[in-house]
């Protein structure tokens, strides 16, 4: 805690130094949906616009690049959108089901198939939701210094902060200081959680404009302890016993379990364009040929401890548990790039990704022997294409490997057609082949059961997806994805059985479905607004297709929010209030298992079907937006208490928190 106390201190003395006028940018015209209207912009900036070296500064000087290089500017309106994404996460969490304490796994309500890498990760994938991966990072392009600070409570003893600085030394010349870190002991027993993320970037380019640079290095951890769950639920939680509403009293099965995601990364990206055309009259450049070279190189370990062995994950090799799986990787890639007005953009690379997977001893038995190491490099070509055709845009980019068993080829594919400021189409297409991750394919542990070598065994996982997308002001946004799986990756108990009640757990192990798995998701979303009230709503259904019950999703999920929003005290404040409820069908939600970090399907017990129910108030007084909710008020109602978010493992009770958003200028 103490680390994050000095850097909140940090940022708040940097602020006051940098802030010599009270600057502030344009506040700008606000819509349910936190669109901004350009008819508008000029009137509303009047009176709040900065002065720097001569040059008017708006609230569009203060960019936001993502890795994609999509740009977007500060956008410090206060929107249902801003509220969806007010969570740990800092995104919407439609599709996710959070467990009790903030930090902890979520359970999948809709999944996404769509690889975005040709390389498998480390795995514990139930634990990586706060992860940040490269494509996660946003550089900054800022007039003057800027500081985003996000703070909310959290479950006892503990907060939440998410603090960022960004500044330039030149207009050409950027650079970011970013930490988020949280701790939150639980209302649970054994339930603790804390985490931090540092990252650091910087984004350059020179005065001609011919080199670019991007780069960034990010140290993050995941710390959290493992109880297990609840051993006597129906009698302490599912009945609503008075004596058991305080939950610290609720019975858990380990007080000595912990599990820490670890991960340090260092990420370059630069160019230089050696030939390039003069630009028109229009400023835009006409040819250019680019060459280019991007770097990363990190390491990362899960580890799972235990002080002594359970009898609920079978025998152990050792009286104590220290699992630990480490993944170093390093990648280079170097490409070519020819960009004109006219052909529009081309792009061909090479590749070269080295990784070594490793434990720290090999495992020997009467059985079995379980080797420490996948270590070897993967060499692939690929390129990418795009050009603008009016209202149409296509583009497009492939990966195949050359040398490597891990993967295979990544195909992806998309046109968009924009009929009007209003209504824009897309069609997408994905296809892909990878080897699941490493944890599937090589594992070690002091449990007995949990070791296994399926580097022969397992086969490249095959995606293939189609996707449609239709956007439109007036009628909502529809999208449609079908996909299908083969040598679909997951996991199990051995006998696929867990009993209600046992003392012990079949052992997990990983499998892959040989049948072909057909999965279809369409999401909906649309607003309706009369006067100062809005119900804004998201609906998704989704359908799998398969011999055997090795994905389960729930049919249908929705949201609906009632909300009213007005300007109060002469304007001096914009207030945002409603409900928000959430359901989603019952289905056999899978479990999680902490000692590999991943949840496994089971097929013996459905859960959800529960409503959830959220009041919110927020408020914007100039750049702060201030959010206060009662999470999940309608937890007690009724006798009886029914909501999991996996098998054992209970939703959060009703809490109220609060926090606010607040961003400095100077």
């Amino acid at each position: 805690m103490r680390y994050i106390l000095f850097f909140l201190l940090y940022i708040f003395f940097s602020s006051a130094i940098f802030a010599q006028n009270d600057a502030r940018p344009p506040e700008r015209n606000r819509d349910s949906l936190g669109q901004q209207k350009s008819n508008n912009r000029e009137q509303v900036a009047k009176g709040e616009r900065m002065r720097q070296d001569e040059k008017t500064v708006t609230i569009e000087d203060y960019k936001i690049i993502s890795h994609a290089r999509d740009t977007t500017f500060l956008d410090t309106t206060l929107t249902i959108k801003k509220e969806y994404k007010y969570n740990y996460l800092r995104k919407d969490d439609f599709e996710l089901m959070p467990f009790a304490n903030v930090g902890q796994p979520y359970t999948k309500l809709g999944v996404d198939f769509e690889r975005f890498s040709l390389y498998p990760k480390i795995g514990a994938r139930a634990k990586g939701f706060n992860y940040i991966e490269i494509e996660g990072i946003d550089y900054y392009n800022v007039a003057t210094p800027m500081t985003d600070l996000f703070f909310k409570t959290t479950f006892e003893q503990g907060q939440l902060l998410d603090a960022m600085l960004t500044f330039n030394t030149s207009e050409r010349l950027n650079f970011s200081l970013h930490y988020k870190g949280f701790r939150s002991l639980g209302k649970y027993q054994y339930n603790e959680a804390e985490s931090g993320n540092f990252r650091t970037t910087t984004n350059y380019v020179t005065k001609d404009g011919r080199y670019r640079l991007r780069a960034h290095i990010a140290a993050q951890d995941i710390v959290s302890e493992e109880n297990g769950g609840l051993i006597n639920k129906e009698e302490q939680f599912e009945s609503g016993d008075d004596n058991f509403t305080n939950r610290i009293r609720v019975d858990v099965r380990f007080t000595d379990a912990e599990s820490k995601i670890l991960g340090k990364r260092y990420y370059l990206d630069h160019s230089y364009k050696l030939l390039r055309s003069q630009k028109d009259s229009s400023s835009v450049e006409r040819t250019a040929l680019s060459i280019g070279h991007k770097f990363s190189y990190e390491t990362k370990y899960y580890q799972f401890q235990q002080s002594a062995q359970n009898d609920y994950f079978g025998d152990g090799l050792l009286s104590s548990i220290d699992d630990k799986a480490n993944l170093k990787t390093m990648f280079n890639e170097f490409s070519l790039e020819f960009n004109n007005l006219t052909l529009g953009r081309l792009q061909g690379n090479i590749s070269l990704y080295n990784y070594d997977y490793f434990f720290n001893s090999l495992l020997v038995t009467a059985t079995q022997r379980i080797q420490n190491q996948l270590k070897g490099e993967e060499i692939a070509l690929g390129g990418s294409y795009s050009k603008q055709f009016g209202k149409l845009g296509i583009e497009g980019g492939v990966k195949y490997n050359l040398v490597g068993d891990l993967t295979g080829s990544i195909l992806d594919a998309s046109a968009t057609y924009k009929f009007d400021e209003k209504n824009t189409f897309r069609l997408g297409v994905h296809s892909s082949t990878s080897m699941p991750d490493f944890n599937f394919l090589l594992y070690q542990s002091d449990y007995a059961n949990y070791n296994w070598q399926n580097t022969s065994a397992f086969e490249k996982e095959k995606v293939n997806g189609l996707r449609v997308n239709f956007d439109s002001e007036d009628w909502g946004d529809l999208s449609l994805d079908y996909t299908t799986v083969g040598n679909y990756s997951y996991f199990a108990s051995a006998s696929d059985i867990l009993q209600e009640g046992d003392q012990e757990q079949s052992a997990i192990k990983p499998f892959q479905e040989k049948n072909i798995l057909n999965h279809t998701k369409i999401q909906y979303r649309k607003e309706l607004k009369v006067g100062s009230f809005a119900l804004n709503n998201t609906l998704m259904y989704q359908n799998v297709s398969q011999a055997h019950n090795v994905l389960n999703l729930p049919q249908f999920v929705t949201r609906n929010t009632l909300y009213f929003s007005s300007d109060v005290f002469k304007k001096a404040m914009f207030l945002q209030t409603g409900i928000t409820f959430k359901y989603f069908t019952s289905y056999n939600i899978d479990a999680y298992n902490p000692v590999l970090g991943e949840f496994y399907i089971q097929n013996e017990e459905k859960l959800g079907g529960f409503p959830l129910f959220d009041f919110f108030i927020n408020a914007r007084i100039q750049q702060t937006r201030i959010y206060l909710k009662a999470e999940h008020f309608n937890s007690s109602f009724g006798k009886s208490y029914n909501f999991y978010s996996a098998p054992n493992y209970p939703y959060r009770d009703f809490v109220i928190r609060f926090g606010l958003v607040w961003n400095f200028f100077s």
